[in-house]
């Protein structure tokens, strides 16, 4: 990769920091967010190998004490979960060694990964999760619109080179469902996995629905509750919880699910270009996913883990994000698309508001309105505001 292309990643002080109070790192994240790029800029006096390199790989699983000797820390080790016999040699040698950042770790396999790491290396590692660039880390580089990196996401590739987003995910979820999945899935399931996926993204923003999914992919519910651990642990999708109150309001108890990209979201729905997706029936979910997912980067590059939510009574009174990652300054979001700002988005946030003693300046309605301004009650920010944090009324 050219130097000149590289955008700089906000994990990257967070990976440097842990190094310092731990004797291991370990970076996870979705296939192609850019862990081996992050780690070997960070760590740049480091060793670097790489066992998806066979014959690497071969010397590490035949003697794992004399590929470590071979290999002295600091090391960093990508695809490490490739090779399980190194994670007892790792801790054994790093706590010989005695010190503080001997190793990175990184790998695309996050399911294997973080089992390995539980099994050998608990309370020795510090775990990062890089997902795909934000908003806030292209614009950085890049002066694009944020309907323009709703449409094309944000997996490093496809600012790195001049690659069509249609191409960069065919490839891209071919590769996924035959490096990470198909292990865990039976061949004939491979067809229905898809089927899945494409469901999934035209159910994001819903109430998660195990029996409706069941039913549409023709299969078991067991099944469906299997591969959407296996979405999460991949860092394809999440689900976001309800928020539970003191209230005596009965609260849903089913989660919403969402994508932690938008760009391979809209290519999952069939979205072929960003007029495409302006105009499309799934344009609101889409915004607001976009909403969501970047709350939740916003903390992670910052090496915090965001307690985001959704509120839902049984009055259908609803709040479409209630950030509490600040647990002493928790903030109601609801989200809009519209381009026309209307005091009735606010309703629902005064009355939730109210409820939870949350203050006005807390209660924010974000909308693809021009401007950023204080309505009666909570504060209406434009969504370009929102994201560069240019909103400085609530200060």
């Amino acid at each position: 990769m050219k130097q000149e292309n590289y955008i700089p990643r906000l994990m990257g002080q967070t990976a440097h920091d842990i190094a310092t109070w731990l004797p291991i790192v370990s970076v996870t994240g979705p296939r192609q967010s850019g862990k081996s790029t992050l780690v070997r800029k960070i760590f740049e006096g480091y060793s670097y190998v790489n066992l998806e390199d066979a014959q690497v790989r071969a010397m590490a699983n035949v003697d794992p004490v004399g590929f470590l000797a071979a290999h002295p820390a600091p090391l960093i080790v990508d695809e490490v979960q490739l090779v399980p016999e190194l994670f007892p040699q790792i801790q054994a040698v790093s706590d010989e060694i005695g010190r503080e950042g001997n190793y990175v770790l990184s790998g695309s396999q996050n399911f294997l990964l973080l089992k390995r790491i539980s099994e050998s290396l608990a309370g020795r590692v510090g775990i990062v999760r890089l997902l795909p660039l934000s908003f806030f880390e292209v614009h950085a580089v890049r002066k694009i619109s944020y309907e323009q990196f709703l449409f094309r996401g944000g997996y490093p590739r496809l600012y790195n080179v001049k690659i069509p987003e249609r191409v960069f995910y065919d490839s891209y979820v071919s590769t996924y469902i035959e490096r990470d999945v198909a292990d865990y899935l039976d061949v004939r399931n491979i067809s229905a996995f898809r089927r899945f996926l494409s469901l999934c993204a035209q159910n994001v923003g819903s109430l998660l629905n195990v029996t409706r999914l069941a039913s549409d992919v023709g299969i078991a519910q067991d099944t469906v509750r299997s591969w959407l651990s296996i979405l999460e642990s991949s860092y394809i999708v999440f689900r976001l919880q309800p928020y539970f109150t003191n209230l005596r309001k009965r609260i849903t108890k089913t989660p919403k699910l969402y994508f932690y990209d938008t760009g391979l979201l809209c290519y999952l729905l069939g979205i072929d270009s960003q007029e495409q997706m302006i105009t499309s029936p799934y344009y609101g979910a889409i915004f607001e996913n976009f909403v969501v997912e970047e709350a939740a980067k916003r903390y992670l590059n910052s090496g915090r883990e965001p307690r985001l939510f959704f509120y839902r009574d049984d009055s259908k009174v609803e709040v479409d994000l209630v950030d509490a990652t600040n647990a002493c300054s928790i903030e109601l979001l609801e989200i809009k698309s519209s381009q026309t700002f209307r005091s009735e988005f606010g309703r629902h946030l005064v009355r939730v508001g109210d409820a939870l003693n949350i203050p006005a300046k807390r209660r924010i309605v974000v909308s693809r309105a021009s401007g950023s301004f204080s309505a009666k009650d909570f504060y209406a920010v434009n969504i370009e505001d929102w994201l560069l944090r240019k909103d400085k009324s609530r200060s």
